[in-house]
């Protein structure tokens, strides 16, 4: 793995060590309270950073796949010219899985309804807001190894089909599977919000008792 394996997790481990003895030595060790900074953020960070992950991911799982398999068709055109055409579905491939990530963010983009901020803090949006962050982290991620996976399936049918044409059709099945990724990505995000309301207004936490059913934290 090498050296700088290592260092990438040994920094951020420093890091949070650091932060925790800082607020440890300060008396100020409530501050490090992952409950409290999940109620006190707002459902529309939590819905927004889906919606942004969710396309964000896919997009850049779309550019790597086409950053892997252009220039494998760029150079095998060179040595068979044959092949530049139809090893284009390659890259049609790699755009989808984009249009995936485009499509959940419109989705998703719909539960997204403008509240006031003193009702917001509900139970109900704090779980459409949540299945928005998680879904769309899910979505982004499947359409990301969905885009590096068919790059290089696509690199490789196009070096395959420039040395045999006949291998052309046996490598493009596998990277029909490989795109194949992302649909089930799309799928499992649809599910996790299948549950989830859009954002709406909920009973302004005007008593101590209903504040404390909303949350402990927001006020």
């Amino acid at each position: 793995m090498g050296y700088s394996y290592y260092y990438s997790l040994s920094f951020p481990a420093f890091v949070v060590v650091v932060v925790a003895l800082y607020l440890l030595f300060t008396n100020s060790g409530e501050a490090f309270d992952v409950g409290r900074f999940l109620e006190e953020t707002s459902p529309f960070v939590w819905g927004g950073l889906g919606i942004g992950l969710c396309i964000g991911l896919s997009v850049l799982g779309a550019a790597w796949g086409i950053f892997l398999t252009g220039p494998s068709i760029l150079g095998g055109g060179v040595r068979a010219p044959r092949i530049s055409t139809k090893n284009l579905i390659s890259i049609i491939f790699c755009e989808v899985v984009a249009i995936y990530g485009v499509i959940m963010g419109i989705v998703y983009s719909a539960k997204l309804q403008s509240v006031p901020e003193a009702q917001l803090y509900t139970r109900e949006n704090f779980y459409t807001s949540y299945a928005l962050f998680f879904g769309g982290l899910t979505v982004g991620l499947c359409n990301l190894f969905c885009g590096l996976c068919v790059g290089i399936a696509g690199s490789s049918a196009a070096l395959a089909d420039a040395a045999d044409p006949g291998l052309f059709v046996k490598v493009l099945v596998i990277e029909v599977f490989g795109s194949v990724l992302g649909l089930f990505g799309l799928i499992v995000g649809l599910l996790m919000i299948g549950n989830a309301n859009e954002f709406a207004a909920g009973t302004p936490a005007s008593t101590p008792l209903a504040r404390a059913l909303t949350s402990v934290y927001v006020h």
